[in-house]
């Protein structure tokens, strides 16, 4: 991010103008719904800044910017749609501590303007950093749709309502009632300091809600890839506790106060105890917190659910699961298979590389036959341990194996291999991220390759 988006206070504040043509008037339209005090530099200013000027609206001086104009301005706009005049009086006014635009210069302006949806109090801003304009607009033209024309009405009000709304407590029961307040369809003031003095009355006698508990999916990492649910609940958590395989970009979308507590824990590395973790999610339900405990994937497959939701009960906190899709689905979706096929499998394994006593016991014997398929959990430190049972049983060395990195993520990474170079091959490709590995399938390109290379050799 190269420019940080914020809201500067303008009123009584000094912004200044230079030029006259339509690149001034575009940014004098937005400037004049602000309560800044406009200036206007112009030799040749449009009928409509003229007019503005006798509205007093601003103030028009009919020349070029000199020394000293710009001294004391929060804000300059180069709008004279001149390359060599803009440069002079950007030079003077940046010299003078104003903050500059100039319009049309990306590269050379210390601020930019974006692209707003106005209902006021709410406004919405829209930047791309000038990558994409065109879509900054689209994104604008949605906005626009989904924002009632009378939100800027109930915005007003509600503020002047704040005082009284602070007899509920703060936290979750205040923000509840504003979110009633904001659901609801207003017409008229009247109407909206109606609803406003019933939700309180309702609210204050209502008994504190308590909290309770949603152990969400975050799916592979992909946000897309993320449920309606899953999102609904990240929008509305006063806590969340995440797993460390939990991408940056789901985080992200979590509200803005909610408290994020890291649950990190790393198989063979350091971890927080899941007696700690259970602890947590606890007493922040029992504070009446809304609680997501938000993990990679599915929470139902190897995510340690049960013991979660056994401290829940035993302290009386309610809770709700929200699946998502497990990591498994989402990296043979990566490789364009399918976990079953007819004529080679009817029926797949979801097992793990290693439980709480340290590498995974598993039926070997059944696993080593021709034409299973497994996808096997927290693999990567166990390969070698995994590679050894399977041969030891009879596996064939040449059984197709695929690692897959960072499933369904921007820097996914596929590696196909056997089960005979399962290791040194994880070794040599040093992998850092989540992966999952699968005996006995490979990507379908290589499968391709293979099959036309059979038929080449029998022809």
């Amino acid at each position: 991010m190269k420019h940080f988006p914020i809201f500067m206070a303008l009123t009584g504040q000094s912004v200044i103008v230079s030029g006259g043509g339509e690149a001034a008037l575009a940014k004098l339209r937005l400037l004049l719904k602000t309560e800044a005090a406009l200036k206007v530099f112009a030799t040749d200013p449009a009928p409509e800044i003229v007019a503005w000027a006798r509205e007093a609206r601003l103030t028009l001086t009919r020349r070029a910017v000199q020394t000293g104009d710009a001294q004391g301005a929060r804000l300059f706009y180069a709008a004279n749609e001149d390359d060599a005049e803009d440069a002079r009086v950007a030079e003077l006014a940046e010299r003078e501590g104003a903050l500059v635009n100039i319009v049309d210069n990306l590269n050379d302006s210390q601020f930019i303007t974006p692209a707003m949806v106005d209902r006021d109090p709410v406004v919405v801003a829209i930047g791309t950093e000038g990558a994409a304009p065109v879509l900054a607009r689209a994104i604008k033209k949605d906005i626009e749709e989904r924002l009632s024309p009378r939100l800027g009405l109930m915005a007003r009000i509600g503020k002047a309502f704040r005082a009284k709304a602070d007899a509920l407590p703060f936290g979750v029961k205040r923000r509840e009632f504003w979110a009633d307040y904001y659901a609801q369809d207003i017409a008229s003031e009247d109407e909206a300091n109606g609803a406003l003095n019933a939700l309180l009355d309702q609210h204050l006698s209502a008994q504190t809600k308590e909290g309770h508990v949603d152990l969400v999916g975050a799916g592979p990492g992909d946000p897309e890839l993320l449920t309606l649910k899953a999102r609904k609940a990240l929008d509305e958590a006063d806590v969340v506790i995440y797993d460390r395989l939990v991408a940056p970009e789901i985080l992200e979308l979590a509200r803005r106060e909610a408290i994020m507590l890291s649950a990190g824990k790393e198989g063979f590395g350091p971890s927080m105890t899941q007696d700690a973790i259970n602890e947590m999610i606890v007493t922040h339900a029992r504070g009446g917190a809304h609680v997501v405990r938000l993990k990679s994937g599915d929470p139902t497959v190897f995510g340690r659910l049960d013991e979660e939701l056994e401290a829940c009960d035993a302290s009386g906190v309610a809770w709700n699961i929200v699946p998502g899709i497990t990591s498994a689905s989402a990296a043979v979706a990566a490789l364009g298979q399918s976990f079953t096929k007819r004529g080679r499998n009817s029926g797949v394994r979801f097992i793990t590389g290693h439980d709480t006593k340290g590498f995974a016991d598993h039926d070997w014997k059944t696993l080593a036959r021709e034409g299973e398929v497994a996808a096997i959990y927290m693999g990567k430190k166990s390969a070698r341990f995994i590679q050894g049972r399977l041969l030891m049983h009879g596996a064939d060395a040449l059984t197709q194996v695929t690692v897959i990195e960072n499933a369904s993520r921007p820097e996914q990474r596929i590696l196909a291999t056997t089960l005979g170079e399962l290791e040194p091959t994880l070794t040599h490709a040093k992998l850092s991220g989540p992966a999952l590995v699968f005996l006995g399938l490979a990507p379908r390109a290589a499968l391709n390759a293979a099959q036309q290379h059979e038929m080449e050799a029998a022809i």
